[in-house]
């Protein structure tokens, strides 16, 4: 499998990494508009062949478009971090320009790769993809709330002391401030949650101070390091392995709705089979009336965010 990442900044080379390191990969193609950069990056990466029994895969730094040609899964993580004084509108605006300039040439030389944004505001700029381009919307996955659902787990594991793979939930809606976890379906060692934390005498867990915990987990590394690498570079290797061995796993991904719990054309983080084919099907739970009204609050707020970025850029949204 040939896959390009996009962006030789903290977080494409954390993808890189992963898939060095435990992927099955025959071509990765880092790109950056700085040559060299991508170019120190690989050659760096080239010398741990020697020492690691990972594949042995073809490495190549470059800037131009042409070497993604064939790629078969292409990461975007180019695009600019926020600055002190900034909006979100701001980022998003800068962002989703960037994005959609990215997509467009990978169209032109790789027309049947998935597409994985990770260039933040996510939601936003794989909306702006997938309505400006003629990629399907199933092969424009953007990494939602899968760093989100991580966090989820550990805090929870963290609590009940256990390995955070033996907790299951989901954190849903937007990667950002508009988000929800269903406390229904959080499970601690296949049990349900209260019941798990009753028969251990464990306080109950409160599904929104856990939601405020997951929020504020990636805002105290922000605040210590100006950026979050490994978990979201995690994240993005967990979409890329389930598209990779048509795992079909079910992961909170977002991609833009078609009538999916009666919303329509807004990117959200929803469960969803991903497998060869990418977002394949998105999975339909029975939401009570107050998670499903959280549904639609959260749709509201981020497509008020793409009308306003596609009033001041002029890309095309999604119409209902």
């Amino acid at each position: 499998m040939k896959i390009g990442v996009i962006g030789a900044g903290s977080v494409g080379v954390g993808v890189c990494n992963y898939l060095l390191t435990l992927g099955s990969v025959s071509e990765l193609v880092l790109l950056d508009k700085d040559l060299q950069r991508a170019e120190g990056e690989v050659f760096d990466f080239r010398h741990t062949s020697a020492l690691t029994f990972s594949k042995n895969t073809h490495l190549v730094p470059t800037d131009d478009y042409l070497n993604l040609i064939g790629a078969d899964i292409v990461v975007i993580t180019a695009g600019a971090q926020i600055k002190q004084g900034q909006t979100r509108i701001d980022l998003a605006e800068i962002n989703s320009r960037i994005g959609v300039e990215i997509a467009m040439q990978v169209e032109r030389v790789a027309p049947n790769a998935t597409l994985i944004v990770v260039s933040n505001p996510c939601d936003v700029v794989a909306h702006f993809i997938a309505t400006n381009t003629n990629f399907p919307r199933s092969k424009v996955i953007s990494s939602g709330c899968v760093i989100d659902t991580a966090r989820l787990m550990s805090i929870v594991a963290n609590r009940v002391n256990l390995d955070p793979k033996n907790v299951f939930g989901y954190v849903l809606g937007e990667h950002g401030s508009h988000c929800f976890t269903p406390k229904s379906l959080i499970s601690i060692a296949g049990q349900p949650a209260d019941f798990y934390c009753d028969a251990h005498h464990i306080n109950r867990i409160c599904a929104d101070d856990l939601l405020e915990s997951v929020k504020q987990a990636g805002y105290e590394i922000f605040k210590r390091k100006q950026n979050t690498t490994h978990g979201i570079s995690a994240s993005v290797f967990r979409i890329i392995q389930a598209i990779m061995i048509d795992e079909r796993s079910v992961l909170p991904i977002a991609t833009l709705l078609s009538g999916e719990y009666g919303l329509d054309n807004v990117v959200m983080s929803l469960p969803t089979v991903v497998g060869r084919n990418g977002a394949e099907s998105i999975l339909i739970h029975p939401f009570t009336s107050e998670e499903m009204t959280n549904l639609s609050d959260i749709a509201a707020e981020v497509n008020k965010v793409v009308a306003q970025v596609a009033a001041k850029t002029g890309l095309k949204m999604a119409k209902s």
